[in-house]
């Protein structure tokens, strides 16, 4: 084949082309141009070389990888800037041996040769070539199968930012929907002991690259840890990506987390990375990981122990450096007892367990992360100036937070809400009195931790539910004390499990999650 037909087959390659069928069609041509019995485009990822394309070879071979200092003919084709060709009858092992398609166990006397492919003055990978018959690559013209080698890095080198072009679109879509919210604070925000021991303990571990569990309970700001961790760690430019395991069924999680191929199941219309080739060179944040399936969580652990993972659907191994940093508000420790997480990938995870302390532990914080969200609501309110009151700032350092930081958020919104609507938009000072904070918080919730207790033994339902406690033990109590909790709501709803859990404040699957836990059946008439 001359070399201009040649270079409008390769300019063909990559019009509305996925990236794998653009290397096959070019190994192709290559095939046509050079005929050959196998050929393979293999690119270098570290000290490996990866097929990501080939003809003539098992499909199981681009499974593999190859190493570059176990194979002495893949480390000659790259330690050479021009085209390497090996004796006929060359001792050194052949990579292919066992793989080739015509059922060869071992490749004897036959030609070989390969090319180190340079894409902007750096090695992206090789092209090797191998006939069975020794000879066949006797009569080549070396002008014209070098013009060939650079037509082919000329054509990778287009598919590369073609391939660039297309992640950056699906990393802005995908990484705009898995990226950290940005509503809360910018930055942890505190001054007391137990935040400042917090702080040290970031400042110490996010350098590294160990595997971080963050703990601690609903709403106290396990996300914004993690965001901290990224910032102040050397991964800081690559992207955060962040997978909330809760929210998400179970039939797509493995989906979610390693990405699929192209008729991998039902709906898999096209190629589409996962979070952790979006987190590559970054850091992948597992949010609630406590709920992922114990099958999803043995292919987590592989990736996780090998940093190597694998498309639904496809057979090819990807290489990816992440750093992971996962948070629950669950007890692993009692999850791996009872058989529902596995130990080993607890232990993989919690490298660096970092607890974060709720807000009723951080004594007057709860003032100064008033003052962070009253600013922001002000703002997106359209408002001058909100400003609490004595009587709010009392109600608000004496209440026990059940719902930690965001439960203060979303009390101080309501607040501003019905501050604004008494006293008007344009006042110039909008005061926030105890008032403001919605009667059913003063009356029931503001009572001290010591004051809550003496009640507990004064008041027969208490006592009753302690006696309870204390024949079925606390978890079983817990468990029937949710179970009551959602057939109530079940009923209140009709059967709505997206109304039952926003009144419960529950991602909808983490809701049937549960329910199956507990023995309810989520598609019963209720």
């Amino acid at each position: 084949m001359n070399i201009v037909p040649f270079i409008d087959i390769v300019e063909d390659l990559n019009r509305d082309l996925i990236k794998s069928e653009r290397y096959l069609r070019l190994i192709l041509a290559i095939q046509r141009a050079i005929p050959c019995d196998v050929v393979a485009l293999l690119k270098l990822k570290h000290d490996h070389l990866v097929p990501v394309a080939v003809v003539g070879l098992k499909q199981q071979a681009l499974a593999r990888q190859f190493s570059i200092n176990h194979h002495p003919r893949l480390q000659q084709i790259l330690a050479n800037p021009h085209i390497t060709r090996f004796d006929a009858d060359s001792t050194l092992p052949d990579p292919y041996d066992g793989l080739v398609d015509d059922g060869s166990e071992q490749l004897h006397v036959h030609d070989c040769m390969g090319s180190t492919i340079y894409i902007d003055g750096k090695a992206w990978g090789v092209l090797t070539l191998d006939a069975m018959k020794a000879g066949s690559f006797d009569s080549l013209n070396p002008t014209e199968t070098r013009a060939y080698i650079a037509a082919v890095a000329a054509a990778i080198s287009t598919s590369e930012h073609i391939e660039a072009l297309e992640a950056q679109v699906e990393r802005n879509h995908q990484v705009a929907q898995c990226m950290l919210a940005t509503a809360g604070p910018s930055s942890i925000i505190g001054n007391s002991v137990a935040i400042t021991d917090l702080l040290s303990e970031i400042n110490t571990v996010a350098a590294s690259d160990l595997s971080v569990l963050i703990t601690g309970e609903t709403g106290v700001g396990k996300e914004l840890v993690a965001k901290s961790i990224h910032q102040q760690s050397r991964r800081s430019e690559q992207p955060l990506v962040q997978i909330n395991c809760a929210a998400l069924p179970e039939s797509i999680v493995e989906s979610e987390l390693f990405g699929h191929v192209k008729g991998a199941y039902s709906g898999a219309v096209s190629d589409r990375r996962g979070r952790f080739e979006l987190a590559d060179g970054g850091t992948l944040f597992l949010d609630e990981v406590g709920e992922l399936p114990l099958a999803v969580q043995a292919k987590l652990l592989r990736a996780l122990q090998n940093g190597e993972i694998q498309r639904v659907g496809s057979d090819n191994i990807i290489v990816v450096d992440v750093r992971i940093v996962a948070a629950t508000n669950r007890n692993l420790q009692l999850e791996v007892k009872e058989g529902r997480f596995r130990a080993d990938l607890y232990h993989r995870l919690s490298v660096y367990p970092l607890p974060v302390p709720p807000l009723r532990e951080r004594g007057k914080d709860v003032i100064l992360l008033a003052g962070y969200f009253l600013e922001k609501s002000q703002h997106q309110l359209g408002v001058a100036k909100l400003r609490l009151q004595q009587t709010a700032i009392d109600q608000l350092t004496q209440y026990h937070w059940p719902g930690n930081v965001r439960e203060l958020e979303h009390l101080l919104s309501r607040a501003a809400l019905r501050a604004i609507s008494e006293q008007g938009r344009h006042a110039s000072i909008i005061s926030i009195s105890r008032v403001h904070l919605g009667s059913e918080f003063v009356v029931n919730h503001s009572v001290a931790p010591a004051i809550a207790e003496v009640d507990i033994i004064n008041d027969s339902n208490a006592a009753a539910a302690l006696s309870q406690v204390l024949t079925l033990g606390l978890r079983d109590s817990t468990d029937e004390y949710q179970r009551q909790i959602i057939q109530t709501v079940l009923v209140t709803e009709r059967g709505n499990l997206a109304a039952v859990a926003r009144r419960l404040q529950l991602d909808r699957s983490n809701l049937i999650r549960t329910m199956r836990r507990l023995g309810l059946d989520p598609n019963a008439a209720y």
